[in-house]
């Protein structure tokens, strides 16, 4: 990207306008179709491109507002915004959220719960293929989707009571040198099918499955992955390792499938060793480490030796010796931690009652932080520095229509 690039341009390689216009088609094709069986409605107007922008816009300001109505922008109190409410009137937001949609009807291919926002997820994937090459280390994991804990607070009993629960579980693969997100995942909590939650109660089932499906474009690439307690198995890393990926993954007796593991391994000695002692059991590629350091931590890899020596380096004690796999393993995932708790924050707030649409904003709110990391990659970012919130803010200005996108970040 030339150093020009505006952050919308960041976006569109993620989210480009031909998505956008497939919602533009999906939406007045969804408001033609709802008035024909409940009536006309004579304030509505069929959206354009330029409409839809400026709808995204908005709804993503919510993620550096907080604010989970996204009507706060039009008010007088502390959410409103007079240089955002011009774009649009509160009356034609309204419109186009009543009758949004991204698949405004069921085909006859469509067998699960997510066919209203499968088409998206799907494109977001292709563009995350094209913009970004990963790392060799990444990690599986669950990101920090929860809710705002301020906001939390600040709920009275009644408003938490009605609030929903989330019906899905949203999984991704991300590189953990970038904090990029190659892949999402989600799966739904209720439904008959194979995909649903409620079908899989043995948790490392589940989580085996989900580690397969994001890990299904990863073959034959080297990849390193980095996984908890839920993922890690026996089977499941000797089932990668034939597809050439390579894992390193934390062990724990209560949560992990420890089929095939010597049990010897897996139960706390009666005394406890010295801070950095470990063990280690070697069959084949695979090595079983149990360390020690204020407890017993067992780890599962096929990515590195066990033999090769490392170090934790705490601010209080020091340099505490490990095998190579642990401090590994130790970076990356506090990297990924690091990373949560700087953009887990501008996810959009915003808090629709439909599955797909909780899941669509979701998704949104990851290709956002995903266009910024391709931006603080780009030279673009050496011209401006724009820190993630200004990156924000510059994008919802320009989906508005508020910025001249030609000029010089």
């Amino acid at each position: 990207m030339p150093p020009s690039a505006s952050a919308v341009d960041f976006f569109q390689l993620l989210v480009p306008d031909n998505v956008l216009k497939g919602m533009v088609a999906q939406t007045n094709m969804y408001a033609r179709k709802f008035q024909e069986r409940f009536g006309s409605d004579g304030a509505w107007a069929e959206v354009t491109l330029a409409e839809m922008k400026a709808f995204l816009g908005y709804v993503i300001s919510t993620g550096a507002s907080r604010c989970e109505s996204v009507l706060g922008v039009w008010s007088s109190g502390f959410y409103g915004n007079r240089s955002l409410a011009c774009a649009m009137s509160q009356a034609r937001f309204e419109k186009i959220l009543k009758y949004f949609h991204v698949v405004a009807f069921r085909s006859s291919q469509a067998s699960h719960g997510l066919y209203k926002v499968q088409p998206f997820l799907d494109s977001l994937q292709r563009g995350f293929d094209a913009a970004f090459r990963p790392s060799q280390t990444q990690v599986l994991h669950e990101p920090l989707i929860d809710e705002d804990p301020v906001f939390i607070a600040t709920c009275t009993e009644r408003e938490l009571r009605k609030r929903k629960k989330r019906k899905f579980s949203l999984w991704v693969r991300q590189c953990s040198s970038t904090g990029f997100i190659i892949q999402i995942y989600v799966h739904l909590k209720e439904g008959g099918g194979p995909d649903g939650l409620d079908t899989l109660k043995n948790k490392p089932q589940l989580h085996g499955a989900v580690a397969r499906s994001l890990c299904r474009n990863a073959a034959g690439k080297n990849y390193i992955i980095f996984t908890g307690p839920s993922i890690t198995s026996l089977s499941l890393f000797e089932e990668f390792e034939k597809q050439g990926i390579y894992c390193c993954g934390l062990l724990s007796a209560r949560k992990s499938d420890c089929t095939g593991l010597p049990p010897s391994m897996l139960a706390n000695p009666a005394t406890a060793p010295a801070r950095g002692q470990s063990q280690i059991k070697v069959k084949g590629t695979m090595s079983l480490i149990c360390w020690y350091n204020k407890g017993h931590f067992r780890f599962l890899t096929n990515a590195y030796s066990p033999v090769q020596q490392g170090v934790i380096i705490k601010r209080r004690s020091g340099e505490i010796p490990c095998p190579l796999a642990v401090e590994a393993f130790a970076a990356h995932l506090s990297y990924i931690c690091r990373y949560d708790d700087k953009y887990s924050r501008y996810f959009i707030s915003h808090k629709p009652n439909k599955t797909w649409q909780q899941v669509f904003w979701f998704a949104v709110s990851i290709a956002i932080n995903n266009a910024y990391v391709l931006y603080k990659m780009s030279d673009a970012y050496h011209v401006s520095r724009y820190s993630r919130a200004q990156f924000g803010d510059r994008l919802v200005r320009e989906l508005l229509g508020l910025e001249d996108t030609s000029a010089t970040l």
